[in-house]
C-alpha cells in the first residue's frame, strides 16, 4: 500500500442546474481514493483566475495532495444539463488550462512513487497534456504490480482512434461503459461481436489485467483473462450521475491496492457509485460504512 495513486488530466467546474460543483474525472478519482485512506494526488492545471484559485482552495480544504499548475489559460468549465433520469449532457469548453499541463521536473519524483494512475481520453484532446500523461506513465516504476487505468470517458468529439489505441497500449486496466464499448469496438474493427466477446478481445489484444464494463441500470462486469464478475446496479433515488463512474473506479482500485479480491473490489465499487448517484455533484463525502473497509 506504500506509494501514491494519481489522477492526471482535467480539473474543472461542472456548471450544474443547482450550481457550480468541482469536477473532472481525474480529480474526482483522486479525491475518492483519498476517502478510502490512501495517499492520492491530482495532477492538472488551472488558470490565474478566481475559478482556478477556488479549485486550489477546495483541494486544500479537502486535504488531499494536488500538483496543479497555474497556466495562462482560463480555468476549465463544463456546462452540464441533467435530464429527468439524472443523466448528464456536457458542453465542455475548449482552449482551457487543463489542455496545457506541462511535464514538470517534480513530476519525475511523483511518478517514481506512483503505484497506480488513472487517465482518460478527454485531457488528451491537446498534444501538450497528451504528451505529459504519456511521459508520466512511462516514468512510473516498471513491473507487474503497477496499475495503469484508462478510464475512457468519451466526451463530444474529443477523441480519435489513434488516441484510443495508444491509450490502450499504455494501460493495463480498462474502464469503459456500454455506449463507449460500442464506439471503441467500431473504431477497432470489433463490431459484429457480442459485448462479452468484444471485452475479451480487448483483454487479449492489449494484454489487459482487468477490464471493467459498466452498463448503467443493467449492472456491471469485470473481466480478466481467467474470470468474469457481475454485479447488479442497486436501486437508489438518483440525484444525478455526475462523477459516479469516477467513484466506481476509485473504490475498485483502492480495494485492489488494499488486497481485496476482484469480486470484493467490484462489490465495493458498485456500492460507492450508487451512493454518489444519490448525492448531488461528483465529490460528496462518502459514509464511513463504505470507506472503513
Amino acid at each position: 500500500m506504500d506509494g501514491i495513486i494519481v489522477g492526471i488530466g482535467e480539473a474543472l467546474w461542472d456548471l450544474l442546474p443547482q450550481g457550480m460543483k468541482l469536477g473532472g474525472a481525474p480529480a474526482n478519482f483522486a479525491y475518492h481514493v483519498s476517502q478510502f485512506g490512501l495517499r492520492s494526488c491530482v495532477i492538472s492545471a488551472v488558470g490565474d483566475d478566481s475559478l482556478g484559485r477556488e479549485i486550489l482552495d477546495t483541494f486544500a480544504a479537502k486535504a488531499f495532495d494536488s500538483q496543479v499548475q497555474i497556466v495562462p489559460y482560463p480555468t476549465g468549465t463544463v456546462q452540464v444539463e441533467v435530464d429527468a433520469d439524472g443523466v448528464p449532457r456536457y458542453d465542455i469548453k475548449e482552449e482551457v488550462a487543463w489542455d496545457n499541463i506541462q511535464f514538470l521536473d517534480e513530476f519525475k519524483e511523483y511518478a517514481a512513487q506512483t503505484i497506480a494512475v488513472c487517465f482518460g481520453s478527454l485531457a488528451q484532446r491537446s498534444e501538450v497534456s497528451r504528451r505529459t500523461i504519456k511521459q508520466f506513465i512511462e516514468s512510473m516504476p516498471q513491473g507487474q504490480n503497477r496499475l495503469v487505468v484508462f478510464d475512457v470517458n468519451l466526451r463530444q468529439n474529443f477523441y480519435t482512434k489513434e488516441i484510443i489505441h495508444q491509450s490502450l497500449k499504455l494501460c493495463n486496466i480498462l474502464k469503459i461503459n456500454d455506449e463507449e464499448l460500442e464506439t471503441v469496438s467500431l473504431m477497432l474493427g470489433l463490431n459484429g461481436m457480442s459485448p462479452e466477446e468484444q471485452c475479451r478481445e480487448l483483454v487479449s489484444k492489449y494484454n489487459l489485467k482487468i477490464l471493467i464494463l459498466t452498463c448503467g441500470v443493467n449492472g456491471s462486469y469485470v473481466y480478466t483473462a481467467e474470470m468474469k464478475s457481475f454485479q447488479p446496479t442497486p436501486q437508489v433515488v438518483v440525484a444525478d450521475t455526475v462523477g459516479a463512474g469516477d467513484s466506481f473506479t476509485a473504490a475498485f482500485i483502492s480495494s485492489i491496492i488494499k488486497g481485496k479480491s476482484i469480486a470484493e473490489a467490484h462489490s465495493m465499487a458498485v456500492k460507492t457509485s450508487a451512493y454518489v448517484c444519490s448525492q448531488k455533484g461528483a465529490m460528496p463525502i462518502l459514509p464511513a460504512e463504505l470507506t472503513a473497509n
